[in-house]
């Protein structure tokens, strides 16, 4: 799989650009002159008014956003091509198009320097694509790893396609709310406050210990902790250089998992786990057990990584 452009930041879900506080003003429409080609199925065009609710949407599936302009040609080729790969994953992903020139304070908050600039959102949280004309064999190549991102965070639902009228959408069901030490554990992460969360789902496994969302909670909250302040170029150097320091290769692979890397980040460990003995090994597998919690039980890269890590320790 080709690799996206190398300033691509791990994925985090505490939010590093306040996309909220917007104006108001409107982009052109769809198919008029200075408008971009019209949207098709799972894409839609998103001004500054709508912009804070297209966010919200990115935590239920993900959002590529195209941040274009009229004048730019290289633009609609890519609009073209990225509304078609928008058809054919069919709400895997939804397409959203912004008129920088339309809607400049969404530009800024997405430090925009030139167009066309493809973002990811997922949970709120903008992830930097690629910038420019791509061949579109490798912008499908960069959705897949969008893709293994958000599921890795757990951000598996389908977009709406445009086509769709409001009544047909299940609007009216609101989605049951939270256990209360579990929308106090996602509060606090909101806030960036990971020690509360982490003492809020400690307190539900203490309650209840075969509560496996408190559990996951705790894993993804702990893998946020560890890679804080981390450095992905620097981390990925460091563990190249010293390919026998156990805390450089656990790094990579914390945020190989936060990218979207699954498979790669287990597959290091597991390698480390083979050259390892002792308390090193022990803290390479715990530190896979954690990763598989946060992944998912049932997703069947843990499922084969459980099998690999069993044969690598017996």
């Amino acid at each position: 799989m080709s690799q996206p452009p190398s300033q691509q930041p791990p994925l985090d879900v505490r939010g590093a650009i306040d996309l909220s506080s917007l104006a108001r003003p409107s982009t052109p429409p769809p198919g008029s002159p200075g408008g971009p080609p019209a949207a098709g199925a799972y894409t839609v065009d998103v001004d500054e008014a709508g912009f804070p609710a297209l966010v919200q949407s990115s935590t239920q599936y993900p959002v590529v956003v195209l941040l274009w302009a009229a004048w730019s040609e290289v633009s609609t080729a890519l609009a073209r091509d990225l509304g078609a790969l928008a058809a054919e994953y069919a709400g895997r992903f939804l397409l959203a198009r912004i008129d920088v020139e339309a809607s400049p304070q969404v530009a800024q908050a997405f430090q925009v320097q030139s167009v066309p600039t493809v973002v990811a959102v997922l949970a709120g949280q903008p992830l930097p694509l690629f910038q420019g004309a791509q061949p579109i064999e490798q912008v499908r190549a960069v959705l897949e790893q969008v893709l293994a991102a958000a599921a890795a965070n757990g951000i598996t639902g389908s977009a709406p396609t445009s086509e769709q009228a409001p009544a047909d959408a299940p609007a009216d069901e609101e989605e049951p709310p939270l256990p209360p030490l579990h929308q106090a554990a996602f509060d606090a992460i909101e806030r960036d406050d990971l020690a509360a969360a982490q003492e809020a789902y400690t307190q539900a496994l203490q309650e209840n210990p075969r509560d496996d969302m408190a559990r996951a909670g705790l894993a993804q909250v702990g893998l946020l902790e560890r890679t804080r302040d981390a450095d992905l170029a620097g981390a990925r150097a460091a563990a190249a250089a010293r390919q026998s320091d156990v805390e450089a290769q656990l790094l990579v692979a914390d945020l190989d998992v936060l990218g979207g890397k699954v498979e790669d980040a287990f597959a290091r460990l597991i390698d480390v786990v083979r050259a390892t003995a002792g308390e090193e090994r022990e803290a390479v597998r715990q530190r896979l057990i954690d990763l598989f919690e946060v992944v998912g039980g049932d997703d069947p890269r843990v499922v084969a990584a459980r099998r690999a890590l069993a044969n690598a320790l017996y």
